[in-house]
């Protein structure tokens, strides 16, 4: 398969230099175009009031990868590969692997998932792959799982309107406990700015926090009700798959609201 791989981790990040090489090394065609740096949590933002530039890069991957480092956000990186850099559209457009979960309500901050976004965005089924850890630096597992899910995508195609969000446990392989569909929790985060003074005597401010819990959303309608929160599934050691839309309508909404009356 022709792919394209991006990231928010940005070009020397070990986890997309793994994935990268592991797909090539499967015998895919792949394209890399991701920042120049790490651009975590930048959403799914555009570059619109400067330039983007993006510099051919050498001697980071497999020597049959062509890669590019540009100065965008994740999401600058794929629009720019699909209408600029790439001589025809890849089949499947991957993100990752990133350092650190992207679970729940984190997908809205996700630089890693919005790249993936993109490529779904462009009608082009992608992927986001992220390792559940921020220290952990085995990214083996991870790239072994996306080599065997690329080929299964080869096999029976995802709809183009689909992305699947995929988490992996920082596990060795023979520890995953298997392969589970799941849906997304809500991550309730404690937000502290941390006050601080620079050399020049100026404040600024330093937002740190953390998971304070993990709570069930709302119930979808025609969502099955045994489908695990995608928290739950990394906590017992499997690889969760969310499958995601960039249509945020709320079909449940609608149907709360469809009895409101408005008198102009």
């Amino acid at each position: 398969m022709k792919l394209l791989i991006s990231n928010d981790d940005g070009i020397s990040a070990l986890g997309i230099r793994t994935l990268a090489n592991t797909l090539a090394a499967a015998g895919h065609e792949v394209t890399v175009v991701c920042p120049d740096r790490e651009r975590s949590a930048t959403g799914h933002g555009l570059t619109l009031l400067q330039p983007i530039r993006a510099e051919i890069v050498e001697s980071v991957f497999d020597p049959d990868i062509k890669a590019w480092a540009c100065d965008g956000t994740p999401s600058d990186c794929v629009k720019l590969a699909l209408w600029a850099l790439l001589d025809s559209p890849p089949d499947l457009v991957l993100s990752g692997i990133n350092q650190g979960a992207n679970l729940g309500t984190e997908i809205l901050y996700s630089g890693t998932v919005s790249a993936a976004m993109e490529g779904v965005i462009e009608g082009i089924p992608s992927v986001a792959f992220s390792l559940t850890s921020h220290t952990h630096k085995d990214f083996q597992p991870a790239a072994k799982f996306a080599e065997v899910l690329v080929a299964k995508i080869a096999a029976q195609p995802l709809p183009e309107s689909m992305l699947l969000n995929v988490n992996v446990p920082p596990i060795s392989w023979e520890e995953i406990a298997g392969v589970t569909l799941t849906r997304q929790c809500v991550r309730r985060y404690v937000d502290v700015f941390n006050k601080r003074t620079d050399p020049r005597g100026k404040t600024y401010y330093w937002l740190t926090g953390e998971v304070i819990e993990n709570l069930e959303p709302p119930l979808e309608l025609n969502l099955p009700k045994d489908i695990p929160l995608d928290i739950h599934a990394i906590e017992k050691n499997y690889i969760s798959i969310t499958p995601l839309q960039y249509n945020l309508t709320y079909g449940y909404g609608l149907n709360q609201l469809s009895t409101w009356e408005f008198n102009p």
